[in-house]
C-alpha cells in the first residue's frame, strides 16, 4: 500500500501538470475525486465557487487573502476563456486600468458578453464578476493581455463613460498620455460620427497639455462636417504632462500620483522645525534609537526578535554557522542584516545633514542599504551575491493587499522616476511621506521593501530636520491599512495623518544644542 506522502506527491504531480498547461482555474472534472479531495484536505487546493478551484499554499491560514489576490487575474482569465471562449471582453474602464499598469484587484470585475445574463458571480473575499449583456467591440479593437480580453487603448478611450474621467483621473490621464497621435482615435470617431465623444477627448487632451492632438481631432472632425463642442471631462486642473512625447505608463502614473497627493501632505503634515539638531547630536540620536528601531521594524515584517538578540548581533557576538548560538537562524540573519543596513543608512543621513541633496543620496545609496540588509544571508549560503545585484525579476504579491505592484519590467522605469521626484521636491514632508509610500507601492525588491521604505522615509525626515521616527509594531494594522488606502484608493490622507502623529510624538525634531 502506498504511503500517504506518496499519494500526496502523486496528486501534486497531477496539479502541477494542469498548471503547466495554463489551468489557473481548475474545474472539478479536471481532477479525479480522489486527487481533488486529497489536495483540498492538504491545503494545496482552495475552492473559489462550486466546482471551481485554484492552487493554494497550505501554510496560508484560513481567511487570509494573499492566495486569492495573487490568483485573481489568472483565475478570471482562465475561467472566462473556459466558460465563454472568445465571446467576452472586460469593460472599457477596466481595460484602461490594465493598459496603464493598474492591476489592483477590483471588488467587481465588469465583463461584457453578447450572451451574458446580467448576473453577479460572487468570488472570495468580497470580490465578484459582473456579467453584462452588451455588444462587443470589433475584433480589431480587442487585444489579449495575460489571457484577458481587453479593449485596445484607443478603443477604450472612445468607449469609456464620461464618469470614468472623474472616478479614475490618474488612470485616464496616464492613458491619454500614451496616445502618440490623433490618428489613433480619429478613425473610430469619424466612422461612427462620435462628435460628443470627440468633444470630450479634445477637452481631455487639452487638460493634460497635449494641445496638438486636441487641435488635430477638432479640425479633422470639423472638416468631416461634424460640430464638436469641446468639454473637459476632468473635474480638476493639473500641471500638463511633460515631456510632450509619451512616457512609459508606470512613470506617468507615479508622477500623477505624486501631483495628486502632494497638496494633501503639505496641508496635513507639520512644518519642519525652525531649529535643528547639530549633525553630531542627530547621529547620536540615531545610534540610541537603533535597538527600538530594529525591534519594531523587524517585528512588523513578522520576524521574532528580542532586544537581546539585536544587541548580540550588533556587537558581533553571533556566528551564522553555530546553530547552538541561535536555533532560529532566519531571525538572527535578519537582525544582523538590519544592523549592517542601519550603519549604511546612518552614513546617508550624515551626508544629507552636511547639505547633500537627499534625493540624490537616496538614489546613490539605496542599493547599498539593500545589499547590507541581506549580506548575512549570502554569508550563510541562503542567497547568492547575484541575488542582491538589482531589482526583482519576477512578480510579487503583498500579503492581505488588493494592490498588485508594477510588473518587474516596469520597475526599471519606475525607480528612476521616483528618485527624480524626490530630487525635484522642495517640501521635506512630501519627500518623506510620498517617498515611503511610492517605494513600497513599486516594491522594487523581492524582499525587504518595508524596511527599505522606512529607511528612505527617515533619510528624508532627517533632511528636513524632523526627528528619526520608529513605527511601532503595535500600530502595524493602522500602518498597513493607511498604505492600502493610498495604494488602492489613492487616498494619502490616512498615511499622512499616521506619520505626522508619530513624527510629532515626543515633540519636534529635538532641540539643538548650541555651540
Amino acid at each position: 500500500m502506498a504511503r500517504p506522502s506518496t499519494k500526496l506527491a502523486e496528486s501534486l504531480g497531477v496539479l502541477s501538470a494542469l498548471q503547466e498547461q495554463g489551468f489557473f482555474a481548475i474545474r472539478s472534472g479536471d481532477l479525479t475525486r480522489t486527487h481533488r479531495e486529497r489536495l483540498l484536505k492538504s491545503g494545496f487546493l482552495h475552492e473559489v465557487m462550486k466546482g471551481w478551484y485554484i492552487p493554494a499554499r497550505p501554510e496560508e491560514a484560513a481567511g487570509q487573502t494573499t492566495t486569492w489576490y495573487a490568483a485573481f487575474w489568472h483565475f478570471c482569465a482562465t475561467y472566462l476563456h473556459r466558460r465563454k471562449g472568445h465571446d467576452w471582453c472586460l469593460s472599457a474602464e477596466q481595460s484602461i486600468a490594465l493598459h496603464v499598469g493598474n492591476w489592483t484587484v477590483p471588488q467587481q470585475l465588469v465583463v461584457r458578453a453578447a450572451k451574458a445574463r446580467n448576473h453577479i458571480t460572487n468570488l472570495p473575499h468580497d470580490t465578484a464578476l459582473l456579467d453584462v449583456r452588451a455588444t462587443l467591440p470589433d475584433e480589431a479593437d480587442v487585444v489579449e493581455v495575460e489571457g484577458l480580453r481587453l479593449y485596445t487603448l484607443p478603443a477604450a478611450l472612445v468607449a469609456c463613460a464620461p464618469g470614468c474621467f472623474v472616478r479614475h483621473p490618474i488612470d485616464l490621464r496616464a492613458a491619454l498620455g500614451m496616445i502618440q497621435d490623433a490618428s489613433e482615435v480619429l478613425g473610430r470617431l469619424l466612422d461612427h460620427g462620435h462628435s460628443t465623444i470627440a468633444g470630450r477627448l479634445v477637452g481631455a487632451f487639452r487638460n493634460i497639455g497635449r494641445t496638438r492632438i486636441a487641435d488635430d481631432i477638432a479640425s479633422a472632425m470639423g472638416a468631416a462636417g461634424y460640430v464638436v463642442r469641446e468639454h473637459d471631462p476632468f473635474d480638476d486642473q493639473q500641471l500638463p504632462l511633460s515631456p510632450a512625447r509619451p512616457l512609459p505608463p508606470v512613470v506617468t502614473r507615479i508622477r500623477l500620483l505624486w501631483r495628486a497627493m502632494r497638496s494633501m501632505v503639505v496641508e496635513r503634515f507639520a512644518r519642519p522645525p525652525r531649529r535643528r539638531m547639530v549633525a553630531a547630536d542627530y547621529l547620536q540620536q540615531i545610534e540610541e534609537a537603533y535597538v527600538a528601531d530594529a525591534y519594531h521594524s523587524l517585528s512588523i515584517e513578522g520576524y521574532q526578535v528580542s532586544e537581546a538578540l539585536i544587541a548580540r548581533v550588533a556587537g558581533g557576538r553571533w556566528n551564522p554557522d553555530d546553530s547552538a548560538v541561535d536555533r532560529d537562524q532566519r531571525n538572527a540573519l535578519a537582525a544582523r542584516g538590519y544592523w549592517q543596513a542601519y550603519q549604511a543608512v546612518r552614513g546617508s543621513v550624515a551626508r544629507v545633514l552636511q547639505g547633500d541633496d537627499p534625493g540624490a543620496v537616496a538614489e546613490q545609496d539605496h542599493r547599498a542599504w539593500y545589499r547590507e540588509l541581506f549580506a548575512p544571508s549570502v554569508t550563510a549560503g541562503l542567497l547568492t551575491a547575484g541575488d542582491l545585484a538589482g531589482y526583482r525579476d519576477g512578480p510579487v504579491y503583498l500579503r492581505g493587499s488588493m494592490h498588485v505592484p508594477p510588473r518587474c519590467e516596469a520597475v526599471r522605469d519606475a525607480m528612476p522616476a521616483l528618485f527624480d521626484l524626490l530630487a525635484e521636491e522642495t517640501e521635506p514632508a512630501v519627500r518623506a511621506v510620498l517617498g515611503h509610500f511610492l517605494f513600497v507601492y513599486i516594491h522594487p525588491y523581492p524582499d525587504g521593501n518595508g524596511r527599505m521604505g522606512r529607511f528612505l522615509m527617515n533619510v528624508m525626515l532627517a533632511a528636513g530636520g524632523y526627528r528619526w521616527t520608529v513605527i511601532p509594531v503595535q500600530e502595524r494594522g493602522g500602518y498597513l491599512a493607511a498604505l492600502e488606502a493610498a495604494s488602492v484608493r489613492q487616498d494619502i490622507a490616512p498615511f499622512t495623518r499616521f506619520l505626522d502623529r508619530l513624527v510629532a510624538h515626543g515633540g519636534a525634531a529635538h532641540e539643538p544644542r548650541r555651540r
